[in-house]
């Protein structure tokens, strides 16, 4: 009995990207972290408080036809938007999607979730969320996946020549530190210990054949419409202790990634400048062609329409295009554009040692 026309194209699909077409592909990419490159996952956690899955979220996501699918901006994050930087054909699809599996292993995976932090008790504000652990675990069964459908070997190459996307820790001072959840702790010791896990996470994935590790900086958490809507502010127009702790915090990560550099052999972790890159884009967006950087596209609220999350009862502006900030917590597509390009092609003040474009 013959096979239908669709399997016999699926496999052969299959064989190919298996056989010689597999030299050609770009490198998988793996995405952990928060809702900064979230691309669905919190949508399979029906217990989340913390979800992009309703309008205008996705408004500008062509792929989508300007549906939302749990992206928390109006767009492409920045993992998206590196993808396709470096030949990417498609996004990395959610771990928690059920048709995860199999061939749609082979170009990546995103385990990234809103609310999720460094540590498990991060975001418990917002209920279900995945953590990094979390994350962690759920790459070790993809991992095991790979083996499988690959064999050992090749599943190995494909792990070990892959970018891990790594965007992770604003919500262990948003969601954790700075709110009445958190224990008393001084900050540099509270710093040391998200340190310590990540080092723990860090060498986790590493003993998972992770080489090629691109890991963020905290962004300006205190420039964010939420926090320039509350708190007092600073010469620079944004919220001064969330700045300060977010400085700190990305001196000691800078430090801990030249240490897994000198001890991991054949390791590539790389620094994101991401403060720096959207502090950037901040003072200067007029040069970047934005009208405002303190104001939240879709929001309601406070001065800057930071208070009240984007849902579909929020007021929305314009043009997406002349604003850094799509709600009150995130970026539009439009900045994360800058910043993901710099990542892949900028300089030493960007991303170091290398850029991602060099990485691969």
């Amino acid at each position: 009995m013959s096979l239908p026309l669709v399997l016999m194209l699926s496999l052969f699909s299959t064989m190919m990207t298996l056989g010689g077409a597999a030299r050609d592909r770009p490198p998988a990419i793996f995405v952990f972290g928060d809702s900064h490159v979230d691309s669905g996952n919190n949508n399979y956690l029906l217990a989340s408080l913390s979800k992009a899955d309703h309008f205008p979220n996705g408004i500008d996501f062509k792929a989508s036809g300007g549906m939302p699918t749990g992206r928390f901006t109006n767009g492409r994050t920045i993992a998206d938007i590196i993808g396709e930087e470096i030949g990417q054909l498609n996004y990395a699809p959610p771990f928690l999607d059920q048709y995860t599996t199999g061939a749609a292993l082979l170009n990546g995976v995103n385990y990234a979730s809103g609310a999720g932090g460094i540590l498990n008790k991060t975001g418990a504000l917002y209920v279900s969320r995945l953590g990094m652990d979390l994350q962690i675990d759920y790459f070790n069964s993809t991992r095991q996946q790979l083996d499988e459908f690959l064999g050992k070997i090749k599943a190995g190459e494909l792990v070990q020549k892959a970018i891990f996307s790594i965007t992770i820790g604003a919500n262990d001072f948003l969601n954790n530190y700075l709110t009445f959840i958190s224990d008393f702790e001084a900050p540099d010791a509270y710093i040391n210990r998200l340190m310590i896990a990540l080092k723990d996470q860090l060498t986790r994935l590493y003993h998972l054949d992770a080489r090629k590790i691109v890991m963020g900086s905290i962004v300006p958490i205190g420039c964010i419409p939420y926090q320039t809507s509350l708190a007092p502010l600073d010469e620079t127009g944004c919220a001064a202790l969330p700045n300060q702790l977010a400085i700190k915090y990305n001196g000691k990560l800078r430090d801990l990634l030249t240490e897994l550099n000198q001890i991991f052999p054949g390791s590539n972790f790389l620094y994101a400048n991401l403060y720096d890159l959207l502090m950037d884009v901040i003072t200067n967006h007029q040069s970047y062609g934005f009208e405002t950087a303190s104001d939240a596209c879709c929001g309601n609220g406070g001065v800057h329409g930071g208070i009240i999350a984007c849902g579909p009862a929020s007021s929305l502006c314009g043009d997406r295009s002349k604003y850094v900030y799509w709600d009150p917590y995130h970026p539009t597509e439009a900045a994360n554009l800058i910043v993901a390009k710099k990542l892949v092609h900028g300089d030493a003040k960007d991303i170091s040692p290398i850029n991602i474009q060099q990485l691969i």
